[in-house]
């Protein structure tokens, strides 16, 4: 193995841990965010648990897509790809479980950046849960992937 594969390997396990921190503290904003539902009104808490939601959905969704599989990328010795391109192929390949849910996952990314109407946040929640457990089974199989190649 060259010593710049070993270099990213490394990296790929430091990206883990971070994916996997950030992960468990989505879950528990997953959990917090469905004990409160949907209502008409929402308290100030009740607001500061859909952001941080939202917030942590943002950020463990860029650093699997950000990190974790473009690192993977680079150890398969691949050329960079659009990112539609690049979910297609590693889906073919196995690297994930679903191109589809992770361009959803994207999109539903980019909004949360771009979106400055909390009344229209609140109405993505319902997705963003869904989501996440679309997101949960895209790293648990680029997880396995990375187990069968011997990298982690």
């Amino acid at each position: 193995m060259q010593e710049k594969d070993l270099q990213y390997i490394e990296l790929l396990k430091q990206e883990l841990m971070q994916l996997s921190a950030s992960f468990e503290t989505l879950k528990l904003s997953v959990s917090k965010c469905q004990q409160i539902g949907i209502k008409d009104f929402y308290t100030f808490e009740e607001q500061e648990s859909f952001d941080s939601l939202t917030s942590k959905f943002s950020r463990t969704s860029d650093l699997f897509t950000q990190k974790v599989l473009r690192t993977s990328w680079m150890l398969l010795h691949e050329a960079f790809l659009p990112f539609i391109d690049f979910v297609n192929v590693a889906e073919k390949i196995g690297l994930i479980a679903d191109a589809d849910s992770l361009l959803i996952i994207r999109d539903i990314r980019n909004q949360i950046s771009h979106e400055y109407i909390p009344e229209i946040i609140f109405d993505m929640i319902p997705e963003i849960i869904e989501m996440t457990y679309k997101l949960e089974i895209n790293i648990e199989i680029c997880r396995l992937f990375l187990e069968t190649r011997k990298w982690i």
